[in-house]
């Protein structure tokens, strides 16, 4: 009945823009003739510069639709009828025919957050809009009540980031923001992550890691280099504080004092930082690898900042191409994660690499420290879009010289640099002293 009321009032009408107002089209209707009026009447519209049909070529057409003059309802109310009708029908379709096939064939977190999925789906094209958008006076009140709340710190968090001069071009990072690494293979992209997650973890935040190709054992290595070069466990010749050599860790052969400073760091690492840090690695059995998990994973915990290294370590990079495009996939993929990040007001952080451009060398013949640009990333172009910061990065190990850039920045600091020490393998990434620092580290 609601159909043919509301058919009936485009034909009395001449509006038949009121079904894309209001979201009606021939599926949110579950009988054929239903579907086959509402989609006759679309067509026609079409062909025949948007007019609607006469109740006569509809009658005749479908003998079996009962056409109603003069409708006194308005068309927001004849909407609402038909979108409670098809929620309904749509929500006694999962329950009664998808969800017992799925609940016998999946595990609980599968069920959960499909029909999660689902029930959200429903809900959003069942939804009625009576209005295209907020006018001002209802946008004053919540703008000042945002601005309390970011004045008083409730409405996100800020953290700095590891380099002073870097935090102050570009605020920090901000919760429900995504930043990008790129770099060409075996520049420091790791090394760099690293970095960020222990001053996020330095500053209470709650950090959760993927690392899709480093084992735990190696990447807690690098940690612990880190965490030694900030406590400044080794001055060289040089005043430069220095960490407990990577290297070393790896091989197994850390001399007796250095050795016994490890295993100091390692028996007070759960205690060490004011954050939390959930880990997963390269082989590690619980190592999930969709958005899905993502997603259901911050639902479980209260995470700050999350961590995709590297972004197409993701299944759903390579996933069923959703818009049938090449890369459709990635982009999806690029997309969600977006919205992931968003929902769950957290920081997103992934690393991407830039594929390798025919070295640059100098007058004597060594490679010159060159920061990638987008154009060299071939995942997805979205990828680099979700960005709110794009961070390139680039050094030089052997000179213990690095770079890193903004190649696209929303709220400013885009084309800026930063040179920074280099020290990898001893934990240290970090901005040139300057003036009364430089001086005290280089004092006798």
């Amino acid at each position: 009945m609601w159909c043919e009321l509301f058919v009936s009032k485009v034909i009395d009408e001449n509006d038949v823009a009121a079904f894309h107002r209001h979201g009606i089209e021939p599926d949110s209707f579950f009988t054929e003739v239903e579907r086959d009026v509402v989609k006759f009447t679309l067509d026609y519209a079409e062909q025949n510069g948007g007019n609607a049909p006469s109740y006569a070529m509809i009658v005749s057409k479908f003998p079996d639709f009962n056409y109603f003059p003069k409708i006194s309802d308005s068309f927001e109310h004849l909407a609402r009828e038909i979108k409670n009708r098809e929620g309904k029908q749509r929500l006694a379709e999962l329950f009664n025919r998808e969800l017992p096939s799925l609940f016998e064939s999946a595990d609980s977190e599968l069920v959960i957050s499909t029909l999660l999925s689902r029930l959200e789906s429903i809900k959003i094209r069942t939804n009625i809009r009576e209005k295209i958008g907020r006018d001002l006076s209802e946008i004053k009140p919540t703008l000042m009540s945002e601005y309390q709340k970011r004045e008083e710190g409730k409405s996100f968090k800020r953290y700095d980031t590891p380099f002073p001069t870097l935090t102050k071009e570009i605020g920090g990072f901000f919760t429900g923001d995504v930043y990008g690494v790129m770099a060409e293979s075996g520049r420091g992209k790791t090394y760099l992550v690293g970095e960020f997650v222990d001053s996020l973890l330095r500053q209470g935040a709650r950090v959760l890691v993927k690392s899709y190709e480093v084992k735990e054992y190696v990447w807690m290595a690098r940690l612990i280099s880190i965490i030694t070069a900030h406590d400044e466990t080794f001055v060289d010749e040089l005043g430069r504080k220095l960490g407990i050599p990577n290297r070393d860790i790896l091989a197994g052969r850390l001399e007796d004092i250095v050795r016994d400073r490890f295993f100091d760091v390692v028996e007070h690492l759960d205690t060490y930082y004011p954050g939390k840090l959930y880990f997963q690695g390269k082989s590690d059995p619980g190592l999930t690898r969709t958005l899905d998990d993502l997603d259901a994973e911050l639902s479980r915990e209260r995470v700050d900042a999350v961590v995709l290294d590297p972004f197409y370590g993701l299944s759903d990079v390579y996933g069923r191409n959703a818009n049938k495009t090449a890369g459709g996939a990635a982009e999806y993929a690029a997309t969600r994660f977006e919205n992931i990040v968003g929902d769950h007001d957290v920081i997103g952080i992934y690393t991407v690499q830039a594929t390798v451009e025919k070295k640059q060398t100098d007058l004597d013949g060594g490679r010159e420290i060159k920061l990638p640009t987008r154009d060299q990333v071939k995942t997805s172009k979205r990828l680099l879009d979700i960005a709110t910061v794009l961070f390139s990065f680039d050094s030089l190990e052997k000179e213990g010289i690095a770079r890193i850039g903004c190649e696209k920045g929303r709220n400013g600091g885009e084309d800026f640099t930063l040179d920074l020490i280099a020290l990898f393998d001893y934990g240290v990434l970090r901005e040139f002293p300057t003036g009364q620092a430089a001086a005290e580290q280089f004092s006798p």
